[in-house]
């Protein structure tokens, strides 16, 4: 049985991609900060304290660093999805993944989109 409430949260990502639809934001790479939630069943891991049952955290960020910091999108949802599609591709099966445009409004601090999807999201 699938226990969605455990999860392993890797916070504030600092990546820079070209991000936006203006001439002006496709000119150089651009601050993201990336916050990921990746939802999965801990119990047996916890346990045995083997990381062989664990999902690699670890190999799904170095995925990320790659894809985000080598990447060009117009918005944020697709940064999103893509990290999600990404996550997936490297073993997450359910991920909550929040994309954060620092200074990306005047008068603000952040502007961010938060997704959720799973692996049959894109299968």
């Amino acid at each position: 049985m699938e226990n969605n409430t455990d999860h392993i949260e890797i916070k504030g990502l600092r990546l820079r991609c070209i991000i936006g639809f203006n001439p002006e934001e496709r000119r150089a790479k651009q601050d993201v900060i990336i916050d990921m939630v990746l939802f999965t069943d801990l119990r047996k891991g916890g346990s045995s304290d083997d990381p062989t049952d664990i999902l690699n955290y670890r190999t799904i960020n170095k995925a990320i660093i790659q894809h985000v910091e080598a990447s060009s999108y117009n918005t944020l949802e697709a940064l999103a999805t893509n990290i999600a599609r990404v996550a997936v591709e490297s073993g997450a099966q359910h991920i909550r993944v929040t994309a954060h445009k620092p200074g990306a409004l005047r008068f603000t601090d952040d502007v961010s989109v938060t997704i959720e999807r799973t692996a049959t999201d894109f299968a």
